[in-house]
């Protein structure tokens, strides 16, 4: 399989998020809501277009990509989580990059990134 140079690959930004809630959270719960929220704000053809993946999830904290001009949208749609399983939560997004490593490195120190 051949990969494509960079000129034609999609651009993606990550924004590096800390959950603030009042239990644990799963990462399978996390992603439950998440994908939730984002098709009822803006729909399946949305959320397609901004291409929504959390890359990690870990100490209530992680790294969520999308696509670079979907931001707004991506910020939007998390900010609408408010319960994960029954249980009061808070997305708070420490800030946005357009690499994983700087992500980590501004916002997340000390945590893994594995990237798929």
């Amino acid at each position: 399989m051949k990969i494509l140079p960079p000129t034609l690959r999609d651009k993606k930004r990550y924004l590096a998020f800390e959950l603030i809630c009042e239990h644990d959270v799963t990462r399978e719960e996390l992603l439950r809501e998440m994908f939730s929220c984002v098709g009822s704000l803006i729909g399946d053809v949305g959320s397609s277009e901004c291409g929504i993946r959390i890359l990690t999830f870990e100490d209530s904290k992680g790294i969520i990509r999308c696509a670079h001009n979907k931001t707004e949208q991506t910020r939007a749609t998390v900010a609408t989580i408010t319960h994960i399983g029954g249980k009061r939560v808070i997305v708070h997004i420490l800030g946005i990059s357009g690499t994983v490593a700087g992500a980590t490195k501004k916002y997340l120190e000390g945590i893994e990134v594995f990237t798929l």
